[in-house]
C-alpha cells in the first residue's frame, strides 16, 4: 500500500514527484515517422483548495453545468461524505518540448509533425497520468476523480461564451497558481503557452501552491501593456482579434474542418490540432511579462 506523508507540505512534493517521476517513464513518448521520443518536458505541479472561492466564480461565470470540485467529487461518490475544505485540487502543465515548439513556429497554416503527435500520443499520455494520479491516492486511502476521465464530463453550451464544458483544466490551473489567460484563451505558465494541462480532485489535505495574480490576463502582453498581438497573425482561422479576443466558433470549425481532416488523411489517425497561436509568440515558452510572478 502506498503510504502518504502527513503533512502538507511533505503531501504536496509527494504528490509532485508522482506526476514527475510518471512523466519521466516510457509511457511518456510519440511514435513519430523519425522515431520515439518523449511528448512532454517536465511537468509543473500546483495545488487549490476545494473549497476556493474561485470555483464558484467560474460557475456563475461560465455556466449553472461548470462543476466546483465538492460536486464532481460528491457525483463521483455519493456514499462519501467529504466537505469541500476537505478536497484538493491538484493540476499540472506538460510543456512541449523544444523541438516541437520549434517545428511548429515554423507553420503558417497546419500544425508540424511533432505538434500533431503530441496532441494524439501526448494527451492519450495526460489521460494515463490522471488514471495513475487516482490510482496512487486511491492506493494511500484517498478518493480520488479526474474530472476529464469521468463519464460524466462533457460538452456544453455557455450562455457568455459558447463552447464550454463541464469541466476546465485551464482554469483549474489558472486557481492553482500555475498560470493566466492570454488574449486567445491560452494559459500562459511560467513554462509558456505551449503546453497540454491536467487534474485531479482527491479527498486529502495539501498545502494550497501561492497565487501570484489577481488578474486573469496578468501574464498576456496584450493586456499588460498593448505591446503585443502577435497570436492574431498567427491564427489561420482569423479566430482572434483585439476587440473580441478568441472567436471559439471560428476556431472550432477550422480545427475540425481543416487540421482534423488533414491529419487524418497525412497520418492515420484521428485528432484536431492547430497550436498556431500557443508557438513563435512571446509566449510560447515563458512568461513575457517583466516583473511579474512565474
Amino acid at each position: 500500500m502506498v503510504v502518504m506523508p502527513k503533512a502538507k507540505h511533505d503531501a504536496a512534493g509527494w504528490i509532485g514527484d508522482c506526476i514527475r517521476k510518471y512523466t519521466g517513464s516510457e509511457e511518456n513518448y510519440m511514435p513519430l515517422e523519425s522515431g520515439r521520443e518523449p511528448a512532454w518536458e517536465e511537468p509543473l505541479v500546483g495545488f487549490s483548495r476545494g473549497d476556493d472561492p474561485l470555483y464558484q466564480r467560474f460557475k456563475e461565470d461560465i455556466g449553472p453545468f461548470f462543476w466546483t470540485p465538492s460536486e464532481i467529487f460528491a457525483t463521483t461518490f455519493p456514499d462519501v461524505k467529504a466537505a469541500p475544505d476537505e478536497l484538493t485540487v491538484i493540476a499540472w502543465i506538460l510543456p512541449q518540448t523544444e523541438q516541437t515548439r520549434l517545428d511548429n513556429s515554423r507553420e503558417k497554416t497546419l500544425p508540424a509533425e511533432r505538434w500533431a503527435f503530441s496532441r494524439k500520443y501526448g494527451e492519450d499520455f495526460n489521460i494515463k497520468l490522471r488514471d495513475h494520479a487516482v490510482k496512487v491516492f486511491n492506493e494511500a486511502g484517498c478518493e480520488a476523480v479526474a474530472p476529464m476521465n469521468s463519464p460524466l464530463w462533457k460538452w456544453e453550451k455557455s450562455e457568455r461564451y459558447g463552447f464550454a464544458s463541464s469541466w476546465s483544466e485551464r482554469h483549474a490551473a489558472y486557481a492553482s497558481g500555475l498560470g493566466t489567460f492570454g488574449l486567445c484563451d491560452g494559459l500562459i505558465t511560467p513554462k509558456g503557452k505551449a503546453m497540454r494541462c491536467g487534474s485531479v480532485v482527491a479527498r486529502i489535505a495539501v498545502t494550497a501552491s501561492v497565487r501570484p495574480y489577481d488578474d486573469r490576463h496578468a501574464y498576456c502582453l496584450h493586456y499588460f501593456d498593448g505591446s503585443c498581438g502577435k497570436c492574431i497573425k498567427r491564427c489561420p482561422a482569423d479566430a482572434i482579434t483585439r476587440e473580441g479576443g478568441h472567436d471559439k466558433e471560428k476556431c472550432f470549425n477550422y480545427l475540425h474542418n481543416v487540421t482534423e481532416k488533414y491529419i487524418e488523411s497525412r497520418y492515420g489517425f484521428k485528432t484536431s490540432p492547430c497550436g498556431l497561436c500557443q508557438t513563435g509568440v512571446p509566449c510560447e515558452a515563458k512568461n513575457p511579462v517583466p516583473g511579474r510572478n512565474g
